[in-house]
Order: C-alpha cells, then structure tokens, then sequence
C-alpha cells in the first residue's frame, strides 16, 4: 500500500547545478583551496574588532567523513512482529562538542496482570557553558526514568524520602517536591508521564545541589563563621561543573505492545513525527507532527508561566531580548546553577571551590533576586501510535505514525520541521540524487499537522534556492548534510570548514536520531519503510 505511494521517486536522480549565488558569500581561492571570513577577535586592548581571516578549505571527501564519522545505525532484533531502527549522527561546532545522547532497551518482567515487553528509550542532550552537564545527563537521565517507573509500576506510587542537604547549611534554597498523586482513578498515561517528570526533576536536583552536599559534609569539620577551601576537594569540580553548566533534554519513550508514545522536554529540542495518510487509490501525503514547543523566551507560553513564577515588579526582568534574566536562551534546563541558586549560596560556592584557584565562575545576573528561574520539570506529550497486529486480519488505518525524528537546536536552527519530515520520507522511500528544493514538496507530498511553536528568531538558507542531496546511507547524517548545503557541495564544503570557536557564529552542535519500524519478515505484509 505505502509503497505503491513511493513508487514514482523510488530510485529517482535529480542532478542541477547549484545556484550562483553562494559563491559570493565568501571570499574564495580555489587555487589555494582556501576562504576567507571575517571573524571577531580581541585586540591588544582588549575590545573586539572584525578580522579577516584565511581558513583552509576542507575537500568533499572530508566533509563526507565529518558528516558520517559518528553516524551510527542500530536495528533491534524482532519483537511482536516488528524490527525497530534507528541512527545516530552528530557534528560538532564546539570543541569539543557539547552534545550528548543516549538509548536503551528495557525489557519489563512478566507479571500476573501482563507478560513481558520492551520499552524503548531515546534521548538527546544539548549543552551549553560546556559538555559538563550533558555528558552526565547521557550516563544517567534515562536509569532515572526506569527507576521511577519501577516505583509506581512495582511498589504503587508512594513519595520517597529525600533528606534535605540545606537544613545543615541554613540557606534559603530549595525546590518544592513534585507532586504524586494515589487516587485511583489516574490512568496508565498520566502515571507514566508523572514519573518522567519526577525522574527529571531528581537528577537536576542532584545536579544542582551536588556542590551544596560536598559542603555540608566539610563545613562542620571548622568553625562555623570558616569557610572551608575545597579546591582540591576530589569532588570539588566533580559536582561544581555540572551545576554551572546546563543541558537540554529531549528524551522519547516507546512501548510498542501497548501502542504508547511518550515525548519529554526540557529546553528547545525538538522532537517532530511523520504520519502517513494514505489515500484509497494508494497514493499520499506525509503528515507534520511537532511534538514539543521551543521552550525559550520567546515561547509565549513559556513567558506566561515564568512570570507568573515571581512577583509582578520583576515582569520586564524574568524575560529581556527573549531570554531568561536576559541572558539563558532554554527556559527549562538542567544544571544553569547561577539562576537556580540564591546569590548568597553562589558568592559561598565561589569561595569554597574556586577562590585562589584562578578559575571564573560567572556572576550572578544582576536582575536575579527570586530564584529559581529555570526548571528541569520537562512538558510531556503522550500520542497512540498505531501500529500494525502481525496477527490481525483487520485492514490497517489509513493514518499512521511511521517515524519519529529526535534533534537538538542545531538542526532546527537550519531545517524546518516540514523540511525534516520530507527529507527523511524521501530518503525511506529510496530517494536518491539531487533534488531542486522546490521539487521536493512534489515528490514527498507533506500537510501541517500540528504547527511548530518557535522558539528562536531563525535565518534559515531559503527552502526555495539551491537543492537537497540525498547520498547518505545513515537517515540522520543525511538531515546534518542538507542542514548545512545539501547537494551545494560549495556552501557545504565552507560552512563545514569553519574551524572552532569562530564556526559558532555560523552553525551549532547537531545530535540526530531518526526512529522508525519495519515489519518482521513473516509478518502479514512486507516492511513499509
């Protein structure tokens, strides 16, 4: 049925000229195979003034081995007459990056009330004031969630204790518990999306507070009006880093056997899924379905609740040029201490790790006077996912989710979510070549589902000048390619040759995975995808 849709591009090779216009956005030497920029860097006194600079120009091969050297594939052994698959690929703009992800496969015990299932978990990190706090959200943020759900799931759904580090340090910082709730009339869905939350709020409560327990536990040792020197503490920058660092999170939750999708958010990551609609005569469209908002100061949403959070006198403060205290991008991250922590506990912290060390620690924002202003506390999305019954005779629903797409900002600061959605359909359906970008929309036929709330003002490439490639074996490499150029190897090639730090200017960290299923062969009908 959906093959019969894709049959007219399967295989398809589109090859056009790329447009003369992106030649003239840098100043080339193809004799030298160099470019040149103009970069901001510090003079002698200090301020800082546009350069040019001279970068050497990366070759094709090389950009293919940058786009594709941490591309990963994985495809899980059949369950319930499905194969699930899904990529990984990330490109760095930081060095090193600052991006992180990771994935897991739990298979759940079998009870009285239901036999044993696999749950899939996958998530992306976006760091930012270094990797610090994304790396550890990579090691530890998904045992969190299995934790939380063996606790409702195994011994009800009953608070746990928490001893409060504070009591011992006498500062007036400290977060609300979540709240849980034992009416028995709460659904399974509404039970799971709660223990997601709370798993994302313990793990930025330890973050948060790590530096604050390693005081608590010398602070006794002198006398009280002492402040002591941990500087050499072995958990000093162990448990500081991660606090001042922070981290988005995009985490999605598959249960294929009770057809449930679960998408968590913290920050503005974006998570994005491609429906197909099938029409009777075969053909049909991919349907855009975002499932997150940008969660920025420039959310509407997002503004609304944050000043709601403090009082009316810090209205124009909380949010100021669509930032938080006019200076964090994410309303909602992990880690990003200095807006969580009272000034009081920071100038202390500094003191206690960082003084004669010659370490910075950044100062407190000068409008900060009611912390905390950010949140780890993620939004959770819960669609069906309609999947077929190997077993079933029943024909399958023209309406379908067939993929789900996971991308830190960095894409999202390039590609559109419509964009997305058809360079992936293209690509499962066996898309090949160079495609003019206004050609796409006819070959991959996409509708708006539910619109895309941004979070960031964007100076996307135009989606009606250059092309798309379509060349990379890896669904999520492929996406990083046409971020950056598509099959315009020229701008791809200098985009990608921009060298750290100035590369920042011009494209940030990208982490991709790119989910889908495909039939078990034996099942009732063929793969789809």
């Amino acid at each position: 049925m959906l093959r019969r849709a894709w049959k007219p591009i399967i295989g398809a090779t589109v090859l056009v000229a790329p447009p003369a216009y992106i030649y003239y956005r840098y100043t080339v030497s193809d004799k030298n195979s160099t470019f040149s920029l103009n970069v901001r860097e510090k003079g002698p006194d200090g301020k800082a003034t546009m350069v040019k600079h001279s970068f050497p120009l990366l070759s094709s091969a090389v950009v293919d081995q940058r786009i594709n050297e941490l591309a990963t594939f994985t495809s899980q052994p059949p369950s319930e007459g499905l194969v699930w698959k899904h990529t990984t690929a990330q490109l760095s703009s930081n060095d090193p990056i600052e991006d992180a992800h990771a994935r897991a496969v739990i298979t759940t015990n079998t009870s009285s009330s239901e036999p044993a299932r696999n749950l899939l978990f996958y998530a992306v990190m976006d760091g930012h004031a270094g990797f610090h706090t994304s790396r550890l959200l990579s090691h530890v943020l998904i045992p969190a969630v299995m934790l939380e759900l063996g606790l409702f799931s195994g011994q009800g759904d009953a608070a746990s204790t928490k001893s409060s580090i504070l009591d011992i340090l006498k500062y007036p910082f400290s977060y609300s518990s979540l709240p849980r709730s034992d009416a028995p009339q709460i659904g399974q869905v509404e039970k799971v999306s709660r223990a997601i939350q709370r798993a994302f709020y313990n793990v930025d409560f330890e973050i948060v507070n790590g530096p604050l327990r390693v005081l608590a536990a010398n602070v006794g040792k002198l006398d009280k009006t002492d402040v002591p020197d941990l500087s050499q503490h072995p958990m000093g920058e162990a448990s500081m880093l991660p606090a001042l660092s922070g981290s988005c999170a995009l985490m999605a939750l598959l249960d294929p056997s009770k057809q449930d999708l679960y998408v968590a958010c913290t920050g503005d990551s974006r998570a994005v899924a491609g429906i197909w609609e099938e029409n009777e005569d075969g053909t049909g469209k991919w349907r855009v379905e975002v499932l997150t908002e940008d969660q920025t100061g420039r959310n509407p949403n997002e503004i609304k609740r944050i000043r709601s959070e403090h009082p009316a006198s810090e209205a124009e403060d909380v949010i100021s040029r669509g930032r938080i205290l006019g200076g964090l991008e994410p309303s909602r991250a992990f880690g990003d201490a200095r807006y969580k922590w009272p000034r009081e506990v920071q100038e202390l912290l500094y003191k206690a790790f960082f003084a004669g060390t010659g370490r910075n620690m950044r100062s407190t924002p000068s409008a900060s006077k009611t912390p905390p202003y950010v949140t780890a506390t993620p939004v959770i999305t819960h669609r069906k996912l309609s999947l077929p019954n190997p077993g079933s005779t029943q024909p399958e629903s023209s309406s379908s989710l067939k993929f789900l797409v996971l991308a830190t900002d960095g894409l999202w600061d390039e590609l559109s979510s419509e964009e997305v959605v058809a360079l992936v359909g293209g690509h499962l359906s066996g898309l090949k070549g160079t495609i003019p970008k206004p050609s796409l929309q006819t070959l991959v036929p996409t509708a708006t589902g539910s619109p895309t709330v941004e979070g960031k003002e964007h100076t996307r490439r135009s989606a009606y000048q250059g092309s798309w490639a379509f060349v990379d074996d890896n669904v999520s490499a492929h996406l990083i390619r046409n971020a950056f150029g598509g099959g315009d190897e020229g701008e791809l090639r200098r985009i990608l040759s921009i060298p750290a730090p100035h590369s920042r200017r011009w494209r940030d960290d990208i982490t991709v995975t790119v989910i889908w299923w495909e039939e078990a062969q034996g099942s009732r009908t063929k793969a789809k995808l």
